[in-house]
């Protein structure tokens, strides 16, 4: 799995502001609390999912597929190179792992939640992809090492405190998390290394830009979907991210 030697991660600090009015903060919380609730009913004692060909079993405790989750997926499955060594960052039940092995050469699966790593683990035995794809516990970068051709990453919407390792997937307090991923992403790919992420404006959108243009990314939308939530136009997007030539001055470490 794309071994060398390690680079090595800034950690960040809590040093997220919101780029939202109050009023657009409290409205993500609500809806944030409402689907918390809907998906740990609907979750029960687990759920399978027959999604773009492959069969995924999805414990209670790990982030169902979404009504959304095609954007990324279809994305992947367009993106994939057969020589392409991907790291699938915060993998949940495997599912974009799964489809990125489905044509690369190495997959490697990591999440912090230790039962979506052993779903993600069987699911790819389960849709024949075991031999090209690796599952690992990583808090972001943490035990990744190597360099990659493509980097997957579905991070959280939410800024708030997970109240436990299910609502992790969906929430990461003031960004921490995605923040570290952005600050360290260019030392694990390779010169023409390429990303893809997905988000929304059900999060904060504007502060995903702002990292990412900090740390010198070119944004290219490839799948874009709205709906109406409570009168309220919600966009999601599919990011293909591309290095520009030149690297951000260095940071202190946090």
């Amino acid at each position: 799995m794309a071994h060398t030697d390690p680079p090595h991660s800034r950690p960040t600090g809590s040093s997220y502001t919101p780029m939202l009015s109050a009023a657009e903060a409290e409205r993500i919380r609500q809806w944030h609390q409402r689907a918390y609730e809907t998906a740990r009913t609907e979750a029960g004692s687990g759920q399978t999912f027959t999604y773009l060909g492959r069969t995924l079993v999805v414990p209670p405790e790990v982030q169902p597929i979404t009504g959304m989750s095609h954007l990324l997926g279809e994305a992947v499955l367009n993106e994939v190179r057969p020589d392409d060594q991907v790291l699938d960052m915060g993998t949940g039940c495997g599912v974009n792992a799964i489809l990125a092995a489905s044509t690369a050469s190495s997959v490697l699966a990591v999440d912090i939640n230790p039962i979506a790593v052993q779903a993600a683990r069987d699911n790819a035995e389960r849709n024949n992809v075991a031999d090209r794809m690796e599952s690992r516990h990583s808090d972001v970068f943490s035990h990744v090492d190597g360099r990659f051709d493509l980097i997957i990453f579905d991070p959280p919407f939410r800024w708030f405190a997970a109240r436990d390792l299910f609502e992790a997937a969906t929430t990461d307090e003031n960004y921490r998390a995605m923040t570290t991923f952005f600050r360290n992403a260019r030392r694990y790919l390779t010169p023409k290394g390429r990303m893809l992420t997905f988000f929304g404006t059900s999060g904060d959108l504007a502060y995903l830009k702002q990292l990412t243009d900090e740390e010198g990314f070119t944004r290219q939308v490839i799948a874009h979907q709205d709906l109406i939530k409570d009168g309220w136009k919600v966009d999601y997007f599919t990011f293909r991210l591309t290095q520009t030539s030149a690297a951000p001055p260095p940071r202190p470490a946090a």
